[in-house]
């Protein structure tokens, strides 16, 4: 098979048609081009190029060959320097696990920070409740995940990217809607759509812990794991509700915001996870380039 090395010089005699041109342009004497000349002929067993003492031509065969050439040698160079990539996580995937309420208040940042500095890294994305995402870091099935803090693994490697309010969403026409600002005591004894125990602990015991301080003990009249459905629940008049503050992105209709006093400053955290030994070089570039050593707020 023939080498890279003799496509170039063919190419350089084929655009030159003058093997003392072609020599100089490859930076060679002409006895070791016109060698590698003759072997490539030798190796295809076409002649290629017709030499007199007077000029340099191409035969058919040879004018045929010469767009494959150049394409084989392109081709070559894009391959080295695509694989160089590599390594240094300039090009690869990394696949991220994000949980509903992150879909508002990190994914869109991440994703246009990543398409600004990484472009031609492939962001692969899965929607897991934060438990699910511990376990798929674990197994290897996640490369970075976007989770609550409730959960601690060994090996598991986290760092705080997010703190957000919380805020009040109401049906549209309740009574409490017409006030500027709620308290968390506006809370007590009214019905409130609550996350669930078990698939949104973390922002179940949040809540839990806000109405313990302050003394409050809303009536919970359904628990739910998204926010998305908590502010469809709203909606329907079935209750008021606590949410991260980037739930407003959604802008559901009917539903009204109020922000909340007396609750702690930013209490809803979001961070990045990944397991300490991955070694994808995508992953790398992800955590040191795109995602901030300071938080997103």
């Amino acid at each position: 098979m023939f080498s890279l090395a003799r496509l170039s010089c063919f190419i350089a005699v084929a655009e030159e048609l003058h093997f003392g041109r072609a020599a100089e342009r490859l930076h060679m004497t002409q006895p070791p081009l016109s060698r590698q000349i003759q072997q490539l002929e030798s190796e295809l067993g076409v002649q290629l190029i017709d030499r007199t003492s007077r000029s340099v031509t191409l035969t058919a065969a040879g004018t045929a060959f010469l767009p494959d050439a150049r394409r084989i040698l392109s081709l070559s160079e894009s391959a080295v320097l695509t694989v160089r990539r590599v390594p240094a996580g300039d090009l690869g995937t990394v696949v991220v696990g994000f949980t509903g309420a992150s879909a508002h208040a990190v994914l869109p940042r991440l994703l246009e920070a990543a398409r600004d500095t990484l472009p031609d890294v492939k962001i692969d994305l899965r929607e897991m409740v934060t438990s699910v995402q511990i376990d798929a870091l674990t197994s290897g099935e996640l490369d970075l995940g976007l989770i609550r803090p409730i959960l601690t693994r060994p090996g598991i490697d986290t760092r705080p990217i997010h703190h957000e309010n919380l805020v009040a969403a109401l049906p549209q026409g309740h009574p409490l809607a017409e006030q500027d600002h709620l308290t968390v005591e506006d809370f007590d004894d009214q019905p409130v759509v609550m996350y669930s125990p078990v698939d949104a602990r973390y922002f179940h015991e949040l809540l839990i812990s806000t109405f313990t301080i302050v003394g409050a003990s809303p009536r919970y009249v359904q628990y739910v794991t998204q926010v998305h459905t908590m502010l469809v629940l709203v909606r329907s008049g079935l209750g008021m509700a606590l949410v991260p503050e980037s739930a407003q992105t959604m802008h559901p209709e009917d539903v009204v915001f109020r922000p909340v006093t007396s609750v702690r400053d930013r209490p809803v955290q979001m961070n990045a996870a990944w397991r300490a030994d991955n070694r994808n070089p995508a992953l790398q570039r992800i955590m040191n380039d795109v995602l901030p050593q300071h938080e997103w707020n």
